[in-house]
């Protein structure tokens, strides 16, 4: 295949771009750079199969030769980065996915959208199914993610109703592994940037507010088997072992070593209380559910933040 890959220079993107690569596909990554980075893909730079281009999906969208499959995964994806960056958000949730989406159209290319469990908001449904329409504040500082995808996902089934564009949605839930930034604002990174530092990890709220963490070579098999699946419909991809942020910071503590311990914060409007995937649909679908352990993978992850602490 050919593959487009907006964001490819981004976390869960440039795994994609590995993937793929070793699929012995061709693989073009767009990315602005904005939250991506080149040093995700810079070990691709000599492989002929491989091409970056940098640019903005959001406008004029042009890739010479035939596609056979566009993966959107443009997108700020962290609380950090879309309150950093809300307009840019909202556009590469609306515009990105319209100018995408009309380039798998117009080279006949399957495509597949990298939405998340966001759309859900706090979720009132748990654990969340699929057929749930979520509990969205639009106006709240989250609403600019959760909403720019919840369009994101209307527009690609309009598309796929009224073009016949054949389409995908991976609904993705809290990713962790390797290529995460340091200064993501997520739980994962926060975590292991402050424990490797010998500082207090920051609980926000009572820490009794639940995610379930699938790593990072999971999601990647998940998104790749939804991609060659005949699944029209969203499809959550995540880990169903659930924990609490609590139980994670004192996993996080114990294995790095950390004596430092933890510290409150108030919690920010709109954080999620509860979050956890009913896989259900992609077992039966996709024949696929995550094998890694949230120790084993945590201990991977720790090892890469550690020599990337140390460049």
């Amino acid at each position: 295949m050919r593959v487009l890959i907006t964001g490819g220079a981004g976390f869960l993107g440039s795994h994609l771009c590995d993937r793929f690569l070793e699929q012995g596909h061709q693989v073009i990554a767009m990315d602005n750079l904005i939250t991506g980075s080149t040093a995700n893909i810079e070990h691709l730079a000599g492989d002929d199969n491989f091409r970056f281009i940098e640019q903005d999906v959001t406008e004029y969208l042009y890739v010479e030769g035939p596609l056979d499959a566009v993966l959107h995964f443009a997108s700020p994806a962290s609380p950090n980065d879309y309150m950093e960056y809300p307009i840019q958000t909202l556009k590469v949730g609306a515009l990105g996915t319209h100018k995408s989406l009309g380039l798998a159209r117009a080279r006949g290319a399957r495509y597949l959208l990298a939405s998340t469990s966001e759309v859900y908001g706090d979720p009132l449904e748990h654990p969340q199914r699929e057929e749930y329409w979520g509990n969205v504040n639009p106006i709240g500082p989250r609403g600019v993610y959760d909403e720019a995808k919840r369009f994101a996902e209307a527009l690609t089934m309009a598309y796929h109703r009224y073009h016949g564009l054949d389409t995908r949605i991976a609904r993705i839930f809290n990713t962790y592994g390797p290529r995460m930034r340091l200064d993501d604002g997520r739980v994962v990174p926060n975590f292991l940037g402050q424990a490797l530092r010998g500082e207090p990890l920051t609980i926000y709220g009572d820490g009794t507010q639940t995610r379930s963490f699938c790593y990072v070579s999971d999601m990647i098999e998940g998104i790749e088997k939804l991609l060659l699946s005949q699944e029209v419909e969203p499809v959550n991809l995540g880990n169903p072992q659930e924990v609490s942020i609590l139980e994670l910071a004192h996993l996080v503590n114990e294995m790095t070593g950390n004596k430092a311990g933890m510290v409150y914060q108030p919690l920010p409007p709109d954080d999620p209380h509860v979050r956890r995937p009913d896989i259900t649909r992609a077992r039966r679908t996709l024949d696929w559910e995550p094998k890694m352990g949230l120790e084993e993978g945590l201990k991977l992850t720790i090892s890469w933040f550690r020599e990337e602490m140390r460049r």
